[in-house]
């Protein structure tokens, strides 16, 4: 197992989107009401991790679990990442992270920078959506012609971005936090590429309108 699935507690409206990741042979980590989730998908968690302040279910008596106090600095999702690195992990796939509380949404983008820092990859996936951070570097898009794209700086008042195969295209432009310029681009390739040549970025990817 080299790849670190956690489950949070937003709603995942379509339990299909697992299927596109080996959840068989990755570490599963439920947190909180992601357990919920889980169970409703049939996919046995390796951890689970909470104040069980939103999960309805108990936690299987044969799963390890960690129990977290309810006043804390933490998320529970932020916790499970956390516990996830230090087990070894550095390839995070986080579902249930978006929707539900905007708060909650936000810190969980705010968890893709911190796993970025500490040299890991994630991406927060939808059934029709995918999120990345990137400080740099180059995001290929491949078999996404016809979806959408927007890109933010993120962490960083600007960043420096371009764009190849997509209907609006970018030659090393600067983006600022403040002119939101980087919204609802369509991916016009089968090779999408973006890349961030300065400062840090927020990549949203639409795949289909629901």
């Amino acid at each position: 197992m080299n790849q670190c699935i956690i489950i949070g507690s937003a709603p995942v409206e379509d339990l299909s989107v697992f299927r596109e990741y080996n959840t068989s042979e990755s570490f599963v980590i439920c947190a909180d009401g992601g357990l919920d989730t889980a169970l409703a998908a049939k996919i046995k968690p390796n951890l689970i991790i909470g104040d069980f302040d939103s999960a309805k279910s108990a936690p299987p008596a044969n799963v390890e679990t960690v129990r977290l106090m309810k006043e804390k600095d933490d998320t529970d999702m932020f916790s499970a990442v956390k516990e996830g690195m230090h087990r070894g992990y550095k390839e995070f796939i986080l579902f249930g992270a978006l929707g539900g509380r905007f708060d909650h949404s936000y810190a969980n983008v705010c968890v893709l920078q911190y796993i970025s820092k500490l040299g890991g990859h994630g991406v927060i996936v939808t059934d029709n959506e995918k999120l990345f951070f990137m400080p740099g570097g180059r995001l290929h898009l491949r078999d996404m012609k016809g979806a959408t794209a927007s890109v933010y700086p993120f962490g960083a008042p600007s960043a420096t971005v371009s764009y190849t195969g997509m209907k609006y295209s970018l030659t090393e432009d600067v983006m600022t936090s403040d002119n939101p310029l980087g919204t609802s681009n369509v991916i016009e390739s089968n090779d999408a590429t973006i890349t961030v040549l300065g400062g840090n970025v927020i990549i949203y990817v639409l795949t289909e309108e629901k």
